[in-house]
C-alpha cells in the first residue's frame, strides 16, 4: 500500500480555495421555501426543490405561478483522501444536475417530473471507485459521483390522490428516492459513506434509471405504506430501453415498506419503518437474486436533534453487505449555522458478492455542513475505517473529505 499522511491535503486546500472564490461571486435572491410534504427521501426531486426553493430568483417564481413549471439546478464537487491507498491519493468528481416538475393538472395533482445529470471524475479515480479500488473497504463513498457522463436519472409522472395522502409515480425512477428513505441519506447534503444511506448498504439495489411504478399512501393518521416494482437492468444513458426490459426480461426489484410517523407532514423527520425487498436474478450481469429487509428509526427532537438507528440483512441479491447496523445523530447547530452529523456502522460483507470469510468492518463518520452564502454550502467530513475487508494488511484508515454544493 502507498504510505503517507493525508497525501491529498494540498488538493483539499486548493479545492477549498476555489470553492470559496466561486462562492464569493455567486449572488442569490431569497424566496419563501416550499414545504409540501411527500413520500420519499430528501433527495427526491420535489423534496430537493423544496430545500432549494429559498434560492429561487423571481423568474423561477413566475414560471411556477403562471405555468406550473418548477426548475432548479445545482453543481456539486467531492474530494476524498485517505491515509492508505493503493495507487491514487485522491478520488474526486462532480455532478451537474437540472431537475424540475411541470404541473399539468390543477393544484399539483398531476405532474411530469425529471432530473438530468452529467457525472464526471476530475482525475483517474472517481469518488465511486475510491473505497474498494483504493482503500479495500467494502462499501461506497458518495456513490452517485462516478464518471458516467450524461444520464437521465428521473423521468416520471407523479399523481397525487386522496387529497395528497397518496402518491403514484410511474416512469424512469431512482428507487433510492422511496426505498428505506431517511432524512440524512442525501449524498449531496449529508453522510458521504453509503453505509448511512439506503438499506445501510445491505440492499441489492437495481441499476439507476429503473423503469417501474411506486405507490405510497397514508393508511391512517400515523401509519403509511410504500410499495414499488422496477426493472433491475436500467441504463441511464438509454432510459427508454428499460420499457422493453420491463416486459421482455422480466427481472424485477420489488419492495414493500410499512412505517409509522407522528403525522403526514413529518413523515421524513419522525419515522420508524421496516422495508422488505426481493430482487430477481440478473442473467446478463450474472448477479444472483436475493431478498432481505431493512429497518429504520429516526426522530426529530426540539427541531434541531435527530438520533437514528438503522440496519439491514441481505440473503444474496448482489448487495455490498449482508448484515449492517448503523447508529448516529444529526444536530442542527443553534449558535452557529450548519448541520453536524455523527454515525457509526458495523458491516459484514456479503459472501455471495465477495469471497467468504472476509472480516467485519467498522466505519465512524463525522461531517459538518455549513452555508457560505445563500447558494453555496461546504461539507467537511472525516472518517475512521477499521479492518477494511478487502485490505487485511491495514487495520486503520483515516479519511479527510470535502464537498461543495452550489444551487442556481
Amino acid at each position: 500500500m502507498k504510505k503517507s499522511q493525508f497525501p491529498g491535503i494540498t488538493h483539499l486546500l486548493i479545492f477549498l480555495a476555489l470553492t470559496l472564490g466561486i462562492g464569493q461571486s455567486a449572488a442569490a435572491q431569497e424566496a419563501e421555501p416550499v414545504t409540501t410534504p411527500g413520500f420519499g427521501g430528501p433527495n427526491t426531486v420535489e423534496n430537493q426543490m423544496a430545500e432549494d426553493s429559498k434560492t429561487w430568483v423571481e423568474w423561477k417564481t413566475s414560471l411556477k405561478e403562471d405555468y406550473g413549471l418548477s426548475l432548479s439546478a445545482d453543481y456539486t464537487s467531492v474530494l476524498l483522501t485517505a491515509t492508505e491507498t493503493s495507487t491514487d491519493d485522491t478520488g474526486a468528481g462532480g455532478i451537474a444536475r437540472i431537475y424540475g416538475s411541470w404541473d399539468l393538472m390543477d393544484e399539483g395533482v398531476g405532474a411530469l417530473v425529471w432530473k438530468f445529470e452529467h457525472r464526471h471524475a476530475y482525475g483517474d479515480t472517481s469518488p465511486f471507485s475510491f473505497s474498494m479500488g483504493q482503500m479495500g473497504y467494502v462499501g461506497l463513498q458518495e456513490p452517485p459521483f462516478n464518471d458516467s457522463d450524461f444520464r437521465t436519472q428521473n423521468l416520471y409522472w407523479r399523481q397525487r390522490l386522496n387529497g395528497g395522502r397518496s402518491v403514484l409515480i410511474a416512469g424512469v425512477l431512482d428507487v433510492t428516492d422511496y426505498v428505506d428513505a431517511f432524512a440524512l441519506a442525501s449524498p449531496w447534503l449529508h453522510f458521504m459513506n453509503f453505509a448511512f444511506s439506503t438499506g445501510s448498504a445491505a440492499i441489492g439495489l437495481p441499476n439507476d434509471a429503473a423503469v417501474g411504478v411506486a405507490y405510497g399512501s397514508m393508511v391512517s393518521d400515523n401509519m403509511y405504506m410504500i410499495a414499488g416494482i422496477t426493472d433491475t437492468n436500467g441504463d441511464p444513458s438509454e432510459p427508454f430501453k428499460g420499457l422493453d426490459n420491463f416486459f421482455s426480461d422480466r427481472e424485477y426489484f420489488t419492495s414493500v415498506e410499512i412505517g409509522w410517523t407522528s403525522s403526514h407532514e413529518r413523515i421524513i423527520f419522525d419515522n420508524t419503518h421496516i422495508t422488505l425487498w426481493h430482487k430477481d436474478r440478473q442473467d446478463a450481469a450474472g448477479v444472483p437474486g436475493g431478498w432481505g429487509f431493512a429497518f429504520s428509526y429516526s426522530r426529530y427532537l426540539n427541531d434541531n436533534f435527530m438520533p437514528f438507528v438503522r440496519g439491514g440483512y441481505a440473503d444474496d441479491g448482489g448487495s455490498l453487505l449482508q448484515k449492517s447496523v448503523s447508529a448516529g445523530v444529526g444536530y442542527q447547530l443553534q449558535r452557529y449555522p450548519g448541520l453536524l452529523g455523527v454515525g457509526l456502522n458495523w458491516g459484514e460483507p456479503n459472501e455471495s458478492t465477495f469471497s467468504p470469510g472476509l472480516s467485519d468492518q467498522l466505519a465512524l463518520e463525522v461531517f459538518y455542513r455549513f452555508p457560505l452564502q445563500d447558494r453555496i454550502a461546504i461539507t467537511a467530513d472525516t472518517q475512521l475505517i477499521k479492518d477494511p475487508a478487502l485490505n487485511p494488511a491495514e487495520s486503520t484508515i483515516w479519511m479527510l473529505n470535502l464537498r461543495a454544493r452550489f444551487t442556481f
